[in-house]
């Protein structure tokens, strides 16, 4: 009886190791564009990541700069308080997209312009990314909405 526990126990062990091996090989094969990271636009700034990679850049649209190009191509720029990018972007922006509103956009940094594919804007007045509300804090210019 001993024997035929210590065989099973093996086995569920040796199974499960083929199982988080089975997880890592299709995570190694997996393109570099399945991973995304956010960044702030300081950090795109002072650090500027390599043009093919796909990466989250958010913060508030700063005041201004939002231009309507031709067609649906808008360009504003993107500020944490502490540096602004530039940014481009063709397609149908969310409704609560404006001025001075949180966004969270997906795309590559090109020639110094963050070339959005996908827009995030916040959805009510008071919700903001978790990613944007911890970079505005890091530079100090975060204000809750209700204080």
């Amino acid at each position: 009886m001993r024997g035929l526990k210590k065989r099973r126990r093996i086995q569920i062990l040796a199974l499960a190791g083929l199982c988080i091996a089975g997880v890592l090989v299709i995570l190694w094969f997996l393109p570099k564009e399945s991973f995304q990271f956010f960044r702030s636009p300081t950090e795109v700034a002072q650090n500027p990541p390599s043009a093919g990679e796909v990466f989250r850049i958010g913060g508030l649209v700063e005041k201004g700069t939002l231009e309507r190009g031709e067609g649906k191509t808008v360009s504003f720029k993107v500020t944490d308080g502490g540096a602004a990018v530039p940014v481009t972007f063709t397609g149908i922006l969310p409704d609560l997209f404006g001025e001075g509103q949180g966004m969270v956009g997906t795309g590559r940094y090109v020639n110094g312009t963050f070339q959005a594919t996908e827009i995030l804007a916040k959805h009510d007045e008071n919700y903001m990314p978790k990613e944007v509300i911890d970079a505005l804090k890091k530079q100090g210019v975060y204000v809750a909405p209700n204080g």
